[in-house]
């Protein structure tokens, strides 16, 4: 992505409550940010993720995948859907299902992890990060890729796992972290433009 003078066009892509996505909302009311949330999708309905979207009268859709003959067919909707409002980034926040990766090619996507790629991938990073016992775990914004929270890193935030953590209390200060790294990270690409080369990620370099 370029550096630009006109707002970063994003679109966010939401699969439940969207609290990074009002993160980024709040964060995009400031001119000075230097992105705009052009659309907000979801793969399912009445969500409050699309509730946060319209509260703040931003255009939204939704593709179900049961709505489709297949997941190709999904796929090639939602990229068409994407595709729709221009945007110059897609930011998965919360969404929960994998894109191909055709629309990956088509739109750089970043995607957040609760714990500090490449440990702790999947479904259950904080639960993992307690069980194995780490005493710093966190939350790592990637650029996806077709693997599983394997994708080059943008940025990282630190997170310490307390003695008296369980699963819940450790997610929601991962969460918490995560946010703040997101719309830090999102405004400077914004500003600034992304470069990835391989899995070197630079913020503020123009795009190769």
């Amino acid at each position: 992505m370029p550096e630009q003078s006109s707002p970063a066009r994003i679109v966010v892509l939401v699969s439940g409550s969207g609290t990074n996505l009002q993160a980024l909302l709040d964060a995009c009311a400031d001119p000075a940010y230097g992105a705009r949330v052009v659309a907000v999708g979801a793969d399912r309905d009445a969500i409050e993720g699309l509730a946060r979207a319209d509260r703040a009268g931003v255009p939204t859709f939704v593709a179900r995948v049961e709505d489709y003959s297949s997941r190709d067919h999904w796929n090639r909707a939602l990229g068409d859907k994407v595709a729709a409002f221009e945007p110059d980034l897609v930011v998965s926040a919360g969404f929960m299902k994998l894109v191909s990766p055709e629309f990956l090619e088509q739109f750089l996507t970043l995607n957040t992890h609760p714990a500090l790629c490449p440990a702790f991938p999947g479904m259950h990073g904080p639960r993992d990060a307690l069980e194995h016992g780490v005493k710093v775990t966190g939350a790592t914004l990637f650029v996806v890729d077709a693997g599983v929270d394997t994708g080059p890193i943008v940025a990282q935030v630190p997170v310490e796992v307390r003695e008296d953590d369980d699963v819940a209390s450790l997610h929601e200060r991962i969460k918490t972290a995560e946010r703040a790294m997101l719309v830090d990270a999102v405004g400077r690409i914004a500003r600034g433009g992304i470069s990835v080369e391989g899995r070197r990620v630079r913020i503020g370099a123009p795009a190769r």
